[in-house]
């Protein structure tokens, strides 16, 4: 962790603000230099990252430095540590970091108090895929076929798990072949380790994938199983049914019915200054024609695209943006607030735990777990896990 803020420090050194004193380059109140960390360099968000930076310097004369970070805690924590304003980071950062699960549940971070600006929903969809001859043409029929589990990824095998249990499914019905990362799970369904892994559409294993002599398909989830949805969004609550158009093997002609979640999601914490926070997603809208098309699913970040009701709360300056667009309603003002209390009542948990010794980490996590489910429960919320 330290090897990853001296890394930070050392990119952003003299390129942010001191106090938050930066002069106005424009009049949105959009800084000169905005610092937001992103997906590894090459990666999809990290790309789109770079363009949505130079629409807001043609625009703006602002520039946006892009820090990019290999996982969730990497690009959480500049975050956390006022070294950046801003994330594009995923649910594993956002979701994840609310809830305080995986490696949010450790000592050394907690539940987060995570806030929204705006969502990409693209046209692409993140699911199980399966190669093309393993006969996988719904989720059912991952029963009894080798399913990637990826070491030291918690978010995707849980992503597998939600997928298997709209079925009816557990991993005790499916053969588990370890991986190392998540590009070898997707080799291995090529070279015929495993038959199913989780990806995003757009990503270069999809296509490599597709070009493999196996090919690729997406099993079909139906959007009108209600049972089945529900299963799901009762393990991983940030997906939603999805009619994915864009990546390996699908098109407009030949879409894939099935399953997705926002990627990227620009974020920052509570305590961001709401003026700045509106200035970025007005910048984010004003420009959107600029970068829609500059790199793969950019144009799921369009206003038309955005979900406001979803899993984590959005930022008071966001809301303050919807609200003058005349498109933030009562109800979501109603789930944003349910978000917010949620928040606290995972904080005021989390403040319990740690008042108390514990043997190791792993009894700490046992009762971390505990004490957020019974908070949860007892204010009437699904704490989603109990365990892991």
């Amino acid at each position: 962790m330290k090897k990853t803020l001296s890394a930070v420090s050392f990119a952003v050194a003299g390129a942010l603000f001191a106090g938050g004193a930066v002069a106005q380059s424009n009049n949105i109140g959009l800084p000169g230099t905005l610092a937001w960390s992103a997906y590894d360099v090459g990666s999809g968000g990290y790309n789109q990252a770079v363009a949505i930076g130079n629409a807001f310097k043609q625009k703006y004369g602002t520039n946006l430095r892009v820090l990019p970070g290999k996982n969730d805690v990497s690009r959480t924590l500049p975050l956390r540590e006022g070294k950046v304003q801003f994330s594009a980071n995923g649910v594993g950062g956002s979701y994840m970091a609310q809830e305080g699960f995986y490696d949010f549940g450790t000592p050394n971070w907690g539940p987060q108090p995570v806030r929204a600006l705006l969502l990409n929903n693209s046209d692409q969809v993140l699911t199980a895929v399966a190669a093309g001859d393993a006969g996988v043409n719904t989720p059912a029929d991952l029963k009894g076929k080798r399913v990637a589990w990826v070491i030291g990824a918690p978010s995707l095998n849980q992503n597998i798990t939600a997928i298997l249990a709209f079925a009816n499914l557990t991993w005790d019905d499916v053969q588990k072949v370890e991986f190392g990362g998540f590009g070898a799970a997707m080799d291995g369904v090529a070279n015929g380790q495993a038959d199913a892994a989780f990806t995003s559409s757009i990503s270069g294993k999809a296509y490599a994938l597709e070009k493999s002599p196996r090919g690729i398909q997406y099993p079909v989830m139906d959007p009108n199983n209600t049972e089945g949805w529900k299963r799901l969004q009762a393990i991983a609550p940030f997906f939603y049914p999805a009619n994915g158009t864009e990546g390996a093997g699908i098109s407009k002609e030949k879409p894939a019915v099935s399953a997705s979640y926002p990627y990227p999601v620009l974020m920052t914490y509570a305590d961001q200054d709401p003026k700045l926070a509106k200035a970025v997603v007005t910048a984010m809208v004003d420009t959107f024609d600029m970068y829609k098309d500059a790199a793969p699913g950019n144009v799921g970040w369009g206003m038309d695209r955005q979900k406001l009701e979803w899993v984590i709360p959005y930022h008071d300056g966001a809301i303050a943006y919807f609200k003058e667009k005349g498109v933030w309603t009562d109800a979501h003002q109603k789930n944003n607030d349910m978000l917010v209390k949620r928040q606290q009542i995972l904080a005021d948990a989390w403040k319990a735990v740690k008042a108390r010794s514990h043997a190791n980490d792993q009894e700490f996590a046992k009762d971390w777990m505990k004490t957020r489910a019974e908070a949860l429960t007892k204010a009437g919320m699904d704490p989603v896990m109990t365990s892991w």
